[in-house]
């Protein structure tokens, strides 16, 4: 009995291939969400950096003045 299941393969190889076909279809598909994932991802967190960026830019600015202001006060 054991040599009979090891001597034949699980599928046979015409209808494996089909399986095998899939399988690269679905992992290709993984990977493609996957990678849409990621690059929304991205570019959310470098919209939020630009943010935080014009905003330190603006924080700055304000300080200058105000340093300014205070400067020709004294």
């Amino acid at each position: 009995m054991l040599a009979l299941l090891a001597a034949t393969p699980a599928l046979p190889l015409d209808e494996a291939g089909n399986y095998v076909a899939g399988a690269y279809v679905v992992f290709l598909a993984l990977i493609v969400v996957y990678v849409a994932i990621m690059a929304a991802k991205l570019q959310r967190i470098e919209r939020e950096l630009s943010e935080l960026a014009g905003f330190a830019e603006q924080r700055n600015r304000e300080q200058a003045a105000a340093g300014h202001e205070e400067a020709a006060r004294v």
